[in-house]
């Protein structure tokens, strides 16, 4: 087993709603765990659409309702993101292409964070609620929760945590 910290970043398009949504939701549930000194959690987007700004109002409130904080600013992913990561999480098919693209020998370790679904029914996407309205943002909020305790699950079998 490697030393150090589990590095897992979570990748989105614009790193405003969707990934800055994972870290922080994941974030969340490894220090209920206790294991923050165990992981090392972060998220950047693909696109440099949003640098530097932070996390999409509405992403932000609908966290807030449930006990969670979105901090940060929006950066965009970087090769070395890539190769220091022991798990890279995309948000959707189409981020894992671009993530694939920018390295292709990143190919095992990125994953779909529905993956780990237990309600995905067969849809592998975490759908972008930019464009829509409040229940999208809901709807994200959920599938990401489910998702990321059965991630943080699996890791601690994994890892012996």
């Amino acid at each position: 087993m490697e030393s150090g910290p589990i590095h897992i970043i979570f990748v989105c398009l614009g790193n405003i709603c969707r990934s800055p949504l994972a870290a922080s939701v994941f974030r969340r549930q490894v220090a209920r765990a206790g294991l923050s000194d165990s992981f090392r959690i972060d998220s950047a987007g693909i696109s440099d659409y949003h640098v530097g700004e932070p996390p999409d109002p509405r992403m932000t409130e609908t966290a807030g309702r449930h006990g969670v904080a979105l901090t940060g600013r929006a950066r965009q992913v970087r090769e070395l993101d890539l190769l220091d990561a022991d798990y890279v999480i995309a948000m959707d098919r189409e981020n894992r292409v671009d993530i694939l693209a920018l390295m292709a020998d990143a190919g095992s370790h990125v994953r779909l964070l529905r993956a780990w679904d237990p309600d995905a029914a067969g849809e592998p996407d975490v759908p972008d609620p930019y464009y829509g309205g409040a229940e999208g943002f809901e709807q994200v909020f959920e599938m990401v929760e489910r998702s990321c305790r059965a991630l943080l699950h699996e890791i601690r079998e994994e890892r012996g945590l």
